[in-house]
């Protein structure tokens, strides 16, 4: 989906609810990053699970793309970090020579400066281009490897890794390459895609899609446990005012999209109003959604939670740096 660009859209609203922080690095581990570890897939499980209490943080779709700063893009996942604890959805593809790197689009002209289909260039003429960040406007980072991207995420994040042209199988495989399954979560596209990861690697937990009380049915049926997922409820609030609650029933949480919607308000100035927005978010977690996966995660998660507040079921994960 084509996106509108976020630049200048979030100062708008910043400086009503929170300082701004400092730029983003790469180089080495920050004190004043906002962190998550789950130290253990156990505790992974239990920190994503429903129980009563918010989980405390949000999604950022594609790491929070920004003036500056391009999506899949480590130094954008710091960044984000700096503001808010954030899980990060990231998008693997593999290239012309076998390697996964992180880009969403199959070509690579909207967000770098090269050109063509990214499985038709090799790690070597993918690695020399630069990203663009969320205005086009091109900067001096350039395509991670999903190698690098575990290896950094590793007790600051967790990485929520989409599908595109890598399968289940070889996702699960790249977590267990890297010991990832205490802070790596993957998004599965079927029911049987969840059951072939399950049957490989029982720590692994994963994002279903499970919109409806009827599929709530069918995922009881598929003999994978609760505990090992996130039901994504879809792009916008449920239709089924039950569904949330027959999924906190089971002990799984609930993450809904605001990427289409309440994000738009913001993005293209139809709500200005800083209050109203807040509403709008809180809206959903009113009604269950327990994780918002967004765009706008530095904005969205410093207006829903107070990241000294953490309840006490999280606390233990979430590592506290002020900005």
């Amino acid at each position: 989906m084509k996106r509108t660009s976020v630049i200048g859209i979030a100062a708008l609203c910043l400086l009503a609810w929170r300082p701004a922080c400092g730029a983003a690095t790469t180089s080495q581990p920050s004190p004043a990053l906002w962190t998550i570890d789950a130290r253990t897939p156990e505790g992974l499980k239990n920190l994503l699970r429903h129980d009563g209490q918010s989980l405390h943080l949000v999604s950022a779709h594609r790491g929070g793309a920004g003036k500056g700063l391009p999506e899949n893009c480590i130094a954008t996942f710091e960044n984000t970090l700096r503001h808010t604890h954030a899980m990060m959805e990231v998008d693997p593809r593999y290239t012309k020579d076998g390697v996964i790197v992180l880009h969403h689009d199959p070509t690579l002209e909207r967000t770098t400066n090269g050109t063509g289909r990214v499985v038709d260039r090799t790690w070597e003429e993918l690695k020399a281009l630069r990203l663009k960040d969320a205005a086009g406007v091109l900067t001096e980072y350039s395509i991670p490897t999903l190698d690098e991207a575990l290896q950094w995420a590793r007790g600051k994040t967790i990485l929520v890794l989409d599908q595109k042209d890598v399968p289940v199988e070889a996702r699960a495989r790249k977590l267990a390459e890297h010991n990832a399954e205490a802070y790596a979560v993957l998004i599965v596209y079927s029911f049987a895609d969840a059951q072939r990861c399950y049957a490989m690697n029982p720590h692994i937990m994963m994002e279903v899609m499970i919109p409806n009380a009827e599929q709530v049915a069918a995922f009881d049926r598929t003999g994978v446990p609760w505990s090992n997922i996130v039901a994504f409820v879809g792009h916008s609030p449920p239709q089924e005012p039950q569904l949330c609650e027959m999924i906190h029933t089971r002990g799984a949480s609930c993450m809904g999209g605001t990427s289409r919607n309440i994000d738009r308000l913001l993005v293209e100035r139809q709500v200005t109003d800083v209050n109203d927005l807040r509403r709008q978010y809180r809206a959903l977690l009113d009604m269950g959604i327990d994780l918002i996966e967004t765009d706008l995660p530095r904005d969205v998660g410093r207006m829903l939670f107070d990241p000294q507040a953490a309840p006490a079921s999280r606390a233990r994960f979430l590592q506290s740096g002020p900005c």
